[in-house]
C-alpha cells in the first residue's frame, strides 16, 4: 500500500479540494469586506471621483463641458471617449450606481485574477493551477490600487482587463484587438502596448487595437469637439486635469521630477532624456520575456513602463506593478519568494506602514516605492529565462529523516521541514510585515475600559485568594527607591525588543536550523498573545482606579478622564493578558540557557526572564498572573513547533530527532520532494 509520510496517498488526494475551497472563501470574504467598507464610507470619501462627476441629473455634467469643473470644483479627468462611455449613466440614481459600480469593480478584479492565473500556470502542476487564481485575487483585493479604485470610483482597472486577452492569448482574434483599442481610448498611454503586440508576433491585433483607438477618439471628436480640443491640445492628453501632479499619489517620473523641484522646460527636458531610453529598454525586455513564453511577465513589464512614463500614475492605476511579481529571481526556493514579497509589501502597505520614521533618505524611498519598483522591474531586475539552468529552484536542505511509521509527529511534510539558512531579505520583510500586523491588531483590540477594569478586579481577587498579590508591595518599594525606579524604567523600555532581535540575529548567523524553529515558537506565541488581548481585555495595575498603583515608567495618569493620557493614542493600554514582555523574555532565556557556550551566559539567560517578571510588576504594568500567561503562550509556541517539525527548537545540532531512532529492518522507500513551479 502506498504511503506518503504515514498517510494514504488517496487520503491526501481527497483533501486537496479543501485548499482551493478555503482560498476561494478567503477571496470572497475579502471582496465582501472591501465592498462593505467602500459603501459605508461617508459621502465625501465614498466613490469620491464618481461623486465629483455628478451633475444635477446624474453622472457627468452632460450636456455641457466635461472639463469646466464647475459642478464640484473639479473637472472630469478621463478622455472624451470615456465621457461618451459614461454618458448612459447620466440618469442613474447615485446610491444604486455606487453599489453597481463597486460590485462591477470587484468582478473586474476577479476576471483579471482568473485570466492572469490561467496564463501563469499553463505549464504548471494541477495544484498550482487550482490555487493560483484565488491567491492572486485575494492579493489584488487588499492591494492599494484596488482599494483606491474602489473608494474613488475610477475606471482604471477596466483597461487592464481589456488589454490582457490581446497580450496573453497565443492567437488573439479581432475581438481581442478591439478590446485593447478600447483600453487605449480610455487611457492613451496604453498605446505603448501596440508595439509590444507588434513585436510579439500579434501584428493584426496591434493594427486592430490602434485602429479601434483612432476610431473611438475620432468619434469623441465628432461628438465632443470642444472637450476633445481641451483634452488633446490644451492639456496634452489630459495632463493637469486630475489632482496636483506633484502629489505623492502621482507615482510617475513626471510627478517625481516635480517633487524634486524641477519645473517648466527643464523638467520636460529631463523627463524626455529619462523616459525615451526607459521606453526603449523596457519594451525590449518586455518583448523578450513574452517571446520566452512568459507572457504575463512581459505584459506586466510593459504596464510598469506605462506607469513610469504616464503624466500621472495615481494609486488606482498601478495594478501592473503588482502583476510584475510573477518574475522569477534566484536559485533556491527561499530566494524565489523575495521579489514577490517585496512587490506585495509595496503594493499592499502605504509608505508609513512600510517604513515608519522621518529619516529623510529612507522616507524618500518609501514615499516613491511604487515608482522605484516599476523602474526596477522594467529595466533592472534580472528575471530568469526559461532556458536558464536555474529556472527550477534548488530544493532546500531538509530534515535528516521523515516520519516514523506509527507516529503522527511531525505534521509538516519533509519539503517544509527545512534546515538551511533562510534568505535574509525575506526574513526582514516577514519581520516587518509581521510587526505591522502585530501593531495593527494590538491597537485594534476593543477599548473596553469598563470590562478591562472589571477583569482587573477579577485578577486581583484571584491573586488575593491564592496569596500571590505581590505587585502593590513591589510597586510601592520601587517608587520610593530612586535607583531601582530608574533601573526598572530603563529595563522595561529598552530590552523588550533589543534582546529578542539580537538573539534572532545570532541564531540566523550561527544556528540556521535552530533559527527557523525558535522563530516559529516566537511567532506562534505572539499570535496566541494577540488572541488573549482580544478575548480578555485587562487593565494593568497602573490603570486600576482606587488601588493606588504608581506608574513609574510613564508618569501619573488622570484616571478620571476617559482620555487619560497621551499614551492611549499610541496603542491600546488594556492589552495586558498575557504579558508578552515576560513571554518574549522567557523565550530569550531558553535560547541562552540551551545554546550559550559559557556557564555565566546560561546564568544570565536564566536571570533575564526572572528580572523581566520583577520589572513588569514593579512598574505596575502587569500582574503576576499576566506573567503566567506569558509563560503559557510560549508553551503553546513550543508545542505547535514540535508538532509541526518534531524537533527541539533549542537543540544544538542540525539533525532531526528522528535521525537518532534505530533504522527499521524494512524502512519505507524514500520519495523525492516535488519541485513546485
Amino acid at each position: 500500500m502506498i504511503r506518503t509520510g504515514g498517510r494514504h496517498l488517496s487520503d491526501i488526494r481527497s483533501r486537496i479540494p479543501l485548499a482551493p475551497a478555503a482560498l476561494w472563501l478567503i477571496a470572497g470574504l475579502l471582496a465582501i469586506r472591501q465592498a462593505a467598507h467602500t459603501l459605508t464610507l461617508p459621502p465625501g470619501r465614498r466613490l469620491a471621483d464618481l461623486e465629483m462627476w455628478l451633475g444635477t441629473d446624474g453622472v457627468l455634467q452632460l450636456p455641457g463641458s466635461l472639463y469646466d469643473g464647475e459642478t464640484h470644483g473639479r473637472p472630469f479627468s478621463g478622455t472624451p471617449f470615456a465621457g461618451l462611455v459614461l454618458r448612459p449613466l447620466t440618469n442613474a440614481a447615485e446610491e444604486t450606481l455606487g453599489v453597481v459600480w463597486t460590485i462591477a469593480t470587484l468582478f473586474i478584479v476577479a476576471a483579471v485574477g482568473v485570466v492572469v492565473a490561467r496564463s501563469i500556470t499553463a505549464t504548471s502542476s494541477r495544484r498550482a493551477r487550482v490555487l493560483a487564481a484565488p491567491v492572486l485575487i485575494s492579493l489584488m483585493v487588499v492591494s492599494l490600487p484596488v482599494r483606491g479604485n474602489l473608494s474613488l470610483g475610477q475606471l482604471s482597472l477596466l483597461p487592464v482587463l481589456l488589454v490582457l486577452p490581446a497580450c496573453l492569448t497565443r492567437e488573439p482574434g479581432r475581438g481581442a484587438g478591439i478590446s485593447a483599442g478600447v483600453a487605449m481610448a480610455l487611457q492613451p498611454v496604453m498605446l505603448l502596448f501596440a508595439p509590444f503586440l507588434w513585436f510579439t508576433r500579434r501584428r493584426n491585433t496591434a493594427l486592430t487595437s490602434v485602429g479601434t483607438f483612432a476610431a473611438g477618439t475620432a468619434l469623441a471628436w465628432a461628438a465632443l469637439p470642444q472637450d476633445s480640443l481641451t483634452y488633446w491640445v490644451h492639456h496634452v492628453a489630459g495632463a493637469g486635469l486630475g489632482g496636483m501632479p506633484d502629489a505623492l499619489a502621482n507615482q510617475s517620473l513626471h510627478g517625481l521630477l516635480l517633487r524634486l523641484g524641477l519645473h517648466g522646460p527643464a523638467e520636460y527636458a529631463v523627463l524626455a532624456v529619462v523616459a525615451v531610453p526607459l521606453i526603449w529598454f523596457g519594451l525590449r525586455r518586455a518583448i523578450a520575456y513574452a517571446l520566452d513564453n512568459q507572457a504575463v511577465l512581459g505584459t506586466a513589464l510593459t504596464g510598469c513602463v506605462v506607469v513610469a512614463v504616464s503624466p500621472v500614475s495615481w494609486q488606482h492605476q498601478q495594478l501592473w506593478i503588482l502583476l510584475a511579481a510573477v518574475g522569477r529571481i534566484g536559485t533556491v526556493r527561499a530566494d524565489r519568494l523575495v521579489w514577490p514579497l517585496v512587490v506585495a509589501a509595496v503594493m499592499v502597505f502605504d509608505s508609513e506602514q512600510l517604513l515608519p520614521g522621518n529619516l529623510s533618505a529612507a522616507r524618500t524611498v518609501a514615499d516613491n516605492a511604487p515608482l522605484l519598483l516599476a523602474l526596477l522591474a522594467a529595466v533592472a531586475m534580472p528575471f530568469l529565462v526559461r532556458e536558464s539552468p536555474t529556472w527550477e529552484a534548488r530544493p532546500p536542505q531538509l530534515a535528516a529523516a521523515g516520519r516514523v511509521p506509527g507516529r503522527r509527529i511531525p505534521l509538516l511534510p519533509d519539503s517544509l521541514r527545512v534546515l538551511s539558512r533562510p534568505n535574509l531579505i525575506l526574513e526582514l520583510i516577514l519581520i516587518r510585515v509581521g510587526y505591522s500586523f502585530y501593531s495593527f491588531i494590538r491597537a485594534s483590540v476593543p477599548d473596553q475600559r469598563t470590562v478591562a477594569e472589571e477583569n482587573g478586579r477579577q485578577i486581583i481577587g484571584i491573586e488575593q485568594f491564592l496569596h500571590i498579590d505581590m505587585e502593590y508591595a513591589l510597586n510601592q518599594f520601587t517608587a520610593k527607591t530612586e535607583w531601582l525606579k530608574a533601573f526598572s524604567g530603563f529595563f522595561y523600555e529598552t530590552f523588550h525588543f533589543l534582546v529578542p532581535l539580537s538573539l534572532l540575529a545570532w541564531l540566523y548567523i550561527s544556528r540556521p536550523a535552530q533559527y527557523r524553529s525558535a522563530r516559529t515558537v516566537l511567532c506562534v506565541a505572539t499570535a496566541t498573545g494577540l488572541i488573549g488581548f482580544w478575548l480578555y481585555p485587562l487593565a494593568p495595575p497602573r490603570l486600576m482606579p482606587g488601588h493606588d498603583y504608581i506608574d513609574t515608567v510613564h508618569g501619573p495618569q488622570d484616571l478620571a478622564n476617559p482620555d487619560f493620557g497621551a499614551l492611549t493614542e499610541v496603542s491600546n493600554q488594556y492589552a495586558a493578558m498575557p504579558s508578552l514582555h515576560v513571554g518574549w523574555s522567557l523565550w530569550c532565556g531558553l535560547v541562552i540557557l540551551c545554546m550559550a557556550p559559557k556557564v555565566w551566559m546560561k546564568v544570565l539567560g536564566l536571570a533575564y526572564p526572572l528580572t523581566t517578571t520583577f520589572v513588569v510588576m514593579a512598574t505596575a504594568n502587569h500582574y503576576i498572573l499576566d506573567a503566567v500567561g506569558g509563560a503559557a503562550v510560549i508553551s503553546v509556541g513550543l508545542g505547535v513547533q514540535y508538532a509541526l517539525t518534531g524537533r527541539n527548537p533549542f537543540r544544538d545540532t542540525e539533525e532531526s530527532p528522528e535521525a537518532e531512532i534505530p533504522k527499521q529492518d524494512n524502512p519505507p522507500t524514500a520519495r523525492k520532494t516535488p519541485i513546485l513551479r
